[in-house]
């Protein structure tokens, strides 16, 4: 379970988050929903370490995450999915899949990079293309193969269907889906796309100039249409 408790976040003299709580069951799903500039990405990066400064409690299975580094969360099973994709452009697709591999511990090794890629009937064709000529939707779920590989006990996306066409987002969805039933991961999805987030998650948290405004089941997002009129722009 991850449990963050009066998280303040900072970007030098900048305050972007603003004492959130909040906890995320061992194998829950939840969507982080927001306008541009809410605090969605702020949120995930500080549970990876891997930006702003935090101050507030982190635990991760009753253990305070402290100032440990991203790269030791990394090595636990967390496995964020940055907003940029991050794929390197001079490795091929199959490549970018190897890279992955090698850094993963090995007691998290359950399939090779081939055998992730014939889940991703897209990317079985581009195996031998370079990363940096790949399609913004053909880089996302390159991406989201590389996390695959590591076996995630957290799977931390950050926006994945910005500017993506709509066959992508169908099957960013059900890849998505079948990652978390696969591994039995949490999943803390940052997106704008109520469609998507709906496909992917049982809970919904939105943030709203970096204060959490609302958390619940999608139900109960339902029951309270001001939320969604006041503090979202989406569709």
């Amino acid at each position: 379970m991850l449990e963050v408790a009066g998280l303040n976040a900072f970007y030098g003299d900048s305050h972007v988050l603003f004492d959130l709580s909040m906890q995320v069951a061992a194998g829950a799903r939840v969507a982080l929903m927001g306008r541009n500039g809410a605090g969605k990405s702020s949120f995930v990066k500080c549970v990876m370490n891997a930006g702003p400064r935090a101050e507030g409690m982190i635990r991760w299975n009753g253990a305070d995450l402290g100032r440990r580094p991203s790269h030791e969360r990394t090595q636990a099973g967390f496995c964020f999915v940055p907003e940029d994709r991050r794929i390197l452009g001079n490795l091929t697709t199959l490549e970018n899949l190897r890279m992955a591999w090698e850094g993963t511990p090995r007691p998290r090794r359950s399939r090779t990079p081939d055998e992730v890629l014939a889940q991703f009937p897209m990317l079985g064709p581009i195996r031998d293309r370079l990363g940096g000529v790949l399609s913004g939707g053909q880089q996302q779920l390159l991406a989201l193969a590389r996390a695959a590989i590591q076996n995630p006990v957290l799977l931390l996306l950050d926006e994945p269907t910005e500017g993506l066409a709509p066959k992508i987002v169908e099957e960013l969805a059900a890849d998505v889906r079948r990652i978390c039933d696969e591994t039995g991961c949490a999943l803390i999805l940052c997106e704008q796309s109520l469609w998507f987030s709906r496909q992917c998650t049982d809970e919904v948290h939105v943030l709203d100039s970096g204060r959490l405004v609302f958390s619940g089941s999608w139900e109960d997002f339902d029951a309270r249409p001001e939320i969604r009129a006041r503090h979202l722009a989406v569709a």
